[in-house]
């Protein structure tokens, strides 16, 4: 594969996984464009930022008309840009929260792949690489809008492999498990946090982050994007490190069996209901 000719795009690589993936697929070759809301300066990233803000129908197309004026093509989109909730109840999010990590975590996935498809489209082929989570296949309680997002992810996804792969198009999905990059250490908070829910929300948070700290690194995820990315036979799903074992799991266990192991990691108790 003469990768001098290969032209990628990656959301949200200021840090984190998008970063490590930026940089795994330019040494690999690839001419790479980041993009983050702030593009800043290029420092010592081997690849060019580019202000983005995939919730802005404007700025997407800005990006990508950018991209293909530089380029003539693109080759490789890879849709990480997101954000999550820290452990919180449902119902401690309100509509308004609601809206905004779907409209970030899937709908600017929706706008970036609708703004690049043409062109692939036009090429007769690409790659679409969707940086989804183990929680799009293993929901967490005290999560659920984030893993919400990431089943919206899943599903779509597979979806759009089946309707583009005979126009020479692949998509590919990526669901890690814990990750330790500011991607954690960033977490919004819940906007209607009620005081039944404190004390709880307080312990899974700290057992989140406990978990963290031995976590793997973005480059776990990053290797795994690169391994899809030139795959002659791309595979659907891809569960880097620890989330292989999970999707396994999830698989085989009976759902009783996996729900207590599930609460028990977490140490929830059960709560009587009044």
């Amino acid at each position: 594969m003469n990768m001098k000719s290969k032209v990628a795009l990656v959301t949200g690589a200021s840090s984190g996984i998008g970063q490590a993936s930026a940089q795994w697929l330019a040494e690999a070759g690839y001419k790479v464009y980041g993009t983050s809301r702030r593009a800043g300066a290029a420092r010592w990233r081997s690849f060019e930022m580019l202000p983005l803000d995939v919730t802005k129908d404007e700025s997407v197309a800005a990006a990508v008309q950018k991209v293909m004026q530089q380029e003539g093509r693109i080759d490789l989109l890879v849709n990480n840009a997101g954000f999550g909730i820290a452990p919180a109840a449902a119902e401690e999010s309100s509509i308004d929260q609601g809206h905004s990590i779907f409209d970030t975590n899937f709908f600017g996935m929706v706008r970036m792949t609708r703004a690049v498809v043409p062109h692939m489209r036009r090429q007769g082929s690409g790659r679409i690489i969707n940086i989804g989570s183990v929680l799009g296949f293993l929901p967490m309680p005290y999560m659920a809008l984030y893993s919400a997002t990431k089943h919206a992810v899943a599903g779509y996804s597979e979806a759009l492999d089946h309707e583009l792969r005979t126009l020479g198009i692949r998509v590919s999905l990526v669901e890690p498990a814990y990750i330790n990059s500011p991607f954690d250490a960033n977490l919004i908070r819940p906007d209607a946090p009620l005081d039944l829910y404190r004390e709880i929300r307080a312990g899974v948070e700290k057992r989140v982050k406990e978990v963290l700290v031995g976590a793997d690194g973005p480059d776990v995820v990053a290797k795994v994007v690169l391994k899809a990315a030139m795959a002659s036979h791309p595979k659907i799903r891809y569960a880097p490190g620890l989330a292989s074992r999970m999707r396994l799991l999830r698989r085989f266990a009976p759902g009783s069996v996996l729900d207590a192991g599930v609460r028990r990691d977490l140490r929830l108790q059960a709560l009587r209901q009044e």
